[in-house]
């Protein structure tokens, strides 16, 4: 063969390589606005085409707050509340219950809100349902709230059908204004019982209590309230106190007092996280 030859097969190889390299390329990167060609479906059963619904396609988080919702979570039943919190350092954890309150509540966010810390709201139902836009800047600013029954009975009174309906309409009426089920409940009072326990639940929450309580429904007056969260901080602890249910200005001017006095003393003010079974 002669290398003119050689020289002119060489030319007709690289060619043709260059053209379906092209052809592979256009296939990956479609830059028109005319769509491809559709490809024969493979033999068989013919396919047909389902319109993607958005969710098909639309981005979903890996990560987030709270159990994966297609994964489902058992709640324990126990036979007493949880009266502390665990976490690193000196973690406190502060309670507000029975609102929520427009005379009180919306000082009680506002003072937590100016020193960027969180805190746990058990609210009534019946509170709740005149006061969903209160629940809604709850969510917003990062609070937790909780089940304190619908209008604050004395549990260990009723029959376990009437706990259900106080313990689920509250929850329907936080999931609506709130925009997620309770995760906790508190029994007013203090009173649990058995059903109390069971009820709660199978409604997916835990039980807490707390471990500080400032007395504040009494009306001691706002020094009182103040010293008694100061002299009671400690790592784990759980403070009481009350934004509805009577006069509250006191526990409103108390917070604004330990608030930033336990901060400058080391404490991180903060809201539990469930731990799943």
């Amino acid at each position: 063969m002669k290398k003119d030859q050689l020289f002119s097969r060489r030319r007709v190889l690289i060619a043709g390589a260059a053209a379906v390299g092209a052809a592979g390329t256009a296939g990956l990167l479609t830059l028109g606005k005319e769509p491809a060609a559709p490809v024969a479906p493979a033999s068989g059963a013919p396919a047909h085409r389902v319109p993607m619904k958005p969710s098909a396609y639309r981005l979903q988080p890996l990560t987030g707050y709270g159990p994966p919702r297609s994964a489902p979570h058992r709640t324990l039943v126990r036979h007493e509340p949880l009266l502390q919190v665990s976490g690193r350092g000196r973690t406190m954890v502060l309670t507000f219950d029975d609102g929520p309150d427009p005379r009180y509540t919306p000082d009680i966010l506002d003072t937590l809100r100016s020193y960027d810390v969180r805190a746990m709201f058990f609210v009534c139902g019946e509170m709740a349902s005149c006061n969903q836009d209160l629940l809604a800047r709850m969510a917003d600013e990062g609070h937790v709230v909780g089940n304190h029954t619908w209008s604050h009975p004395l549990l260990t009174r009723l029959s376990r059908s009437r706990i259900r309906d106080e313990m689920e309409r509250t929850c329907d009426v936080i999931e609506e204004a709130y925009g997620d089920r309770p995760e906790w409940f508190r029994a007013p009072y203090g009173a649990w019982n058995r059903a109390a326990f069971q009820l709660g639940a199978e409604l997916g929450m835990e039980p807490l209590a707390w471990t500080v309580d400032t007395l504040d429904w009494t009306t001691p007056g706002t020094r009182t309230i103040t010293r008694r969260v100061e002299n009671g901080a400690a790592p784990g602890v759980v403070v009481l106190s009350h934004d509805a249910g009577g006069d509250r200005s006191q526990s409103v001017r108390a917070l604004r007092d330990y608030l930033p006095q336990l901060l400058d003393s080391g404490y991180h003010i903060t809201v539990p996280r469930r731990h799943y079974a």
